[in-house]
């Protein structure tokens, strides 16, 4: 198991300032560097890794800490670093060695440490026969705590586990390797929208530790236990997974929050020129529904940069050079949680971005459902979109999965692009079943088409999307 403390500091920790922090377990340590320098890592004398220190990020999207690792956090005001250190708990000292490395990191430089009662400046001699009775556990990541034939497991004791890079590094690695990545939490923690999606795939998992029910699956609820080297569901007598009681909603519970959650799914093509930039839907899409362009973008969570739609083209320009997809994610302001992954891939088509965006209401604030028709004709005319789905679903406000049954989001609307309406045949496309009549959208020659599907409280409209794509489907083109 590892254990992660974090130094938030106002000023960059350089060499001498991480020097004195790596030094908090005396000089009979030996320090190694992984991932080009990027990661460093504090070792026994036999190599077994104690610490491992990511290089520091600078954090200049206003309330990541808070969305991170709790609204009680302190960070330094402004743009601040944050410095994160994994400690492995199989060694007594490794996580006394991690709060004094951050705890020197904040003595010296300011700042605060989370969790904050782990902060010290003591140093740390090695005393457990178990650093040297031990070799070092062979692991592709210094995030991944147990590794199988079968599975990566990383344990994580955190209020809500995001994609940091940490993270993203040991999905690639056991994805690399025909692994499963499975996720180990207490019951109370939970996952942002990013890793909900990262571990969707089969046959990642979200293993929830509970105390009364052992394991179970927190995103498909399904009693899990550990067999053959990775963690599998537990089967009745009949054959099928046994769901938790952890994970079933309450049947006494009367008074819901009333919190809510606005969902879109869209994808949009691009010609592949150098004239391209990237961005320019999700930016329109959040200036549409909140009055306000994103506050920042990053490759992993927590999100350090401000919102640029030249550097994430960038990126992605020079990730398609070397025919690597890109992923990204993006974030709003503390005032109106929204959140959003794009990946982008260059296909036959042009230049694919394929963006989910979230946004959470309280009970007392209306999601903008009028303005998703507007949006989508935006979309539509101006920013390529080929196709959009749009939902409402009784969720948290604040965009986090918690490891417990939540109701399924229900359609509001669904778009098609003016191109796939082209290829579907204009007759066929405005003639859905079930009565639907389409909106058009854009010029009249060549319209998108826009079906509006109910008002986001009745789950029967899924039928009605079901039978519009097969309509949409089905039959070959017609004009």
């Amino acid at each position: 198991m590892t254990k992660d403390v974090i130094a938030l500091t106002p000023k960059m920790p350089d060499i001498n300032t991480l020097l004195a922090g790596l030094f908090a377990g005396g000089p009979d340590l030996g320090v190694n560097s992984l991932a080009e320098g990027a990661v460093v890592q504090l070792c026994a004398p036999n190599g077994r890794p104690l610490v491992s220190v990511e290089a520091p990020q600078f954090i200049q999207v206003p309330g990541e800490a808070q969305r991170l690792l709790g609204a009680e956090v302190t960070a330094p005001e402004g743009a601040y670093w944050w410095t994160e250190a994994r400690a492995s708990t199989a060694v007594e000292e490794g996580e006394r060695l991690a709060g004094s490395f951050a705890g020197r990191l904040a003595a010296v430089l300011g700042g605060t440490v989370w969790p904050p009662e782990a902060a010290h400046t003591d140093v740390v001699p090695l005393t457990s026969d178990e650093v040297t009775a031990n070799p070092a556990p062979a692991a592709a990541s210094p995030a991944i705590d147990v590794l199988t034939d079968k599975a990566a497991v990383v344990i994580q004791d955190r209020p809500v586990v995001a994609m940091t890079s940490w993270l993203a590094d040991a999905l690639r690695a056991a994805t690399e390797n025909d692994r499963a990545l499975q996720i180990v939490t207490p019951a109370h923690t939970r996952l942002t929208l990013p890793t909900r999606t990262a571990l969707q795939g089969h046959p990642n998992r979200w293993v929830v530790q509970d105390p009364d029910c052992g394991y179970y699956d927190g995103l498909s609820g399904a009693e899990l236990h550990w067999q053959g080297g990775h963690f599998t569901p537990v089967q009745s007598a009949e054959g099928n997974p046994r769901l938790a009681e952890a994970f079933k909603p309450d049947p006494t519970a009367s008074n819901p929050t009333g919190e809510r959650q606005l969902l879109l799914s869209f994808q949009t093509t691009h010609p592949a020129d150098e004239h391209l930039r990237l961005g320019g839907a999700l930016e329109a899409a959040w200036r549409a529904l909140t009055g306000a362009p994103p506050a920042g973008w990053s490759t992993a969570e927590p999100i350090a940069l401000p919102w640029s739609p030249r550097q994430l083209t960038e990126l992605a320009r020079g990730r398609a050079q070397k025919n690597a997809p890109t992923w990204l994610t993006t974030v709003g302001t503390p005032d109106r949680p929204a959140l959003a992954t794009t990946r982008v891939t260059h296909t036959s088509a042009g230049i694919e971005e394929h963006i989910s965006l979230a946004l959470g209401y309280a009970p007392d604030e209306n999601p903008p459902v009028d303005a998703i028709a507007p949006l989508a004709e935006t979309l539509a005319t101006t920013h390529g979109l080929t196709s959009m789905l749009t939902t409402l679903r009784t969720a948290r406000r604040d965009l986090t999965v918690p490891p417990r049954f939540e109701a399924p989001p229900i359609p509001l609307a669904f778009t098609l692009g003016a191109e796939a309406v082209s290829e579907i045949g204009l007759t066929r496309a405005q003639r859905p079943p079930e009565g639907l009549r389409p909106s058009r959208l854009g010029p009249t020659a060549r319209p998108a088409l826009h079906y509006t599907l109910g008002d986001g409280t009745d789950p029967t409209f899924w039928t009605t999307l079901q039978q519009l794509t097969q309509h949409l489907k089905a039959s070959p083109r017609s004009s």
